[in-house]
């Protein structure tokens, strides 16, 4: 009798073993489905890249300070020309 339990255990455990290599391997497959949709989705709208957002907001900074620089410039020299008038 103990024979055929250890034999019905271990066939129980088998199964168990086998149905979470298949629930894995369903997931890889779900998330590769998922992320190959998603790709495609993505390629399809008008996103910009990170790489492109990230130039981008370096153009923007650089504008700024260029901005910073030319207004400190003209108010020195419209100080100046106020002084002489």
């Amino acid at each position: 009798m103990s024979q055929s339990r250890n034999s019905i255990v271990e066939e129980f455990a088998r199964l168990a073993s086998d149905a979470a290599g298949v629930a894995t391997g369903m997931r890889r497959e779900a998330e590769t489905l998922l992320k190959t949709q998603l790709e495609r989705l993505l390629s399809t709208m008008d996103v910009v890249s990170r790489e492109e957002h990230e130039a981008v907001k370096e153009m923007a900074a650089a504008a700024r300070d260029d901005n910073e620089r030319l207004e400190a410039r003209i108010a020195a020299l419209e100080a100046k020309l106020a002084d002489k008038a």
